[in-house]
């Protein structure tokens, strides 16, 4: 009886001993998964010559938070036939709710604000010589919108993610009524 009980005993100590060791091991590996990460939007950097750099906090396995900063790089007035071809500059803050089993990747929506400034093309006639002449309006807005998209990540920190958004202009400042947000990222977790 004794014998008995004296296993039952140590059975329980050594089992509690390496669930103990074991929550350890998991709450030191949550403990150094990297939280930081600095991304490239290559679409905009490619398509529309806009230097468009990002960082983003992990806060969470299932959200983080983040800024975007995009500056115009090329100012080809003639090439300007698409959405928010006018923006030079934009800050984004942005809070992302990640729905994978994986930590902060996978498929995610984010609700973002955007401060936009840029200018708007005025035409208007010149009767003096007969030609059209274009005239820059400069304007500063603020955008409410919302993105999908998802974010891959490898073991060692490389970072690939697609996403794409609409925002509305809240201040009603320049032309546009709506803001386009989206495209393909490059960047590292550390």
């Amino acid at each position: 009886m004794y014998k008995t009980f004296f296993a039952l005993i140590v059975t329980f100590l050594i089992s509690t001993a390496i669930f103990s060791q074991e929550n350890t091991v998991i709450k030191d590996d949550i403990d150094s998964i990297k939280k930081n990460e600095i991304k490239l939007n290559m679409t905009n950097l490619i398509g529309f010559k806009w230097f468009d750099v990002g960082y983003e906090r992990i806060l969470n396995e299932e959200s983080s938070i983040g800024i975007g900063t995009l500056v115009s790089i090329g100012s080809d007035s003639d090439d300007n036939d698409g959405l928010d071809e006018y923006r030079t500059f934009s800050l984004t803050p942005y809070y992302r709710h990640f729905f994978s089993r994986k930590y902060a990747q996978g498929f995610f929506v984010e609700g973002f604000a955007m401060l936009h400034s840029g200018e708007n093309d005025l035409d208007y006639y010149d009767s003096g010589n007969g030609n059209y002449t274009y005239k820059g309006d400069k304007y500063t807005d603020l955008a409410i919108g919302v993105s999908a998209g998802a974010k891959f990540v490898t073991r060692r920190g490389f970072i690939a993610e697609i996403y794409l958004g609409i925002g509305r202009d809240m201040l009603d400042q320049s032309d546009m009524e709506v803001v386009g947000r989206g495209g393909f990222a490059l960047g590292f977790r550390f």
